[in-house]
């Protein structure tokens, strides 16, 4: 018997294609399915400078996207429109999302919320935030002999020092 790894998320998608083809079926019209709301994906990784957030929003215009940053929360909303000029009974499949989302991000102290770079191309929407000068890595030196401090303060005049990053 082979084992097989369970993914509840894939799950939980599947259970909410089904419930919204009963609501389309029991509706009569596929206007609830196109205007459906959708979160795109997002990666978010940081390194000693800066905190990055892209996320895959194609298909939608600069102008329909709106990034705030408000009490160290940052929250990004958009809006990818149905295209009307094509006639929704030709459709044999209707599988990409339409409509609204709305993504929040709670963000450390450590970011700078008044330096924000928002970038967006390809259908991608990169946004980077610059770390406070106070959080970024620092070198602190290590002095050896008898009553050095960790911080470089103390036995200055020593020959024997080592330089370590401190993150």
């Amino acid at each position: 018997m082979a084992i097989s790894r369970w993914y509840p998320i894939r799950e939980v998608a599947s259970l909410q294609d089904r419930v919204n083809s009963i609501f389309q079926d029991f509706a009569g019209d596929n206007q609830s399915v196109t205007a459906a709301s959708f979160a795109p994906a997002v990666d978010v990784y940081e390194n000693g400078e800066k905190l990055v957030l892209k996320l895959d929003v194609p298909g939608i215009k600069e102008e329909d996207l709106d990034i705030r940053v408000e009490n160290q929360t940052l929250t990004v909303r958009g809006e990818r429109k149905f295209e009307s000029e094509e006639k929704e009974e030709n459709f044999h499949r209707i599988e990409r999302r339409y409509g609204s989302f709305y993504r929040s991000f709670s963000l450390p102290t450590s970011v700078d919320t008044e330096n924000v770079q928002a970038n967006y191309e390809a259908g991608v929407l990169k946004l980077e935030l610059k770390k406070k000068a106070s959080a970024q890595p620092r070198q602190i030196r290590i002095a050896n002999g008898a009553g050095a401090i960790a911080n470089g303060v103390g036995n200055s005049g020593a020959k024997n020092e080592k330089t370590v990053n401190a993150a």
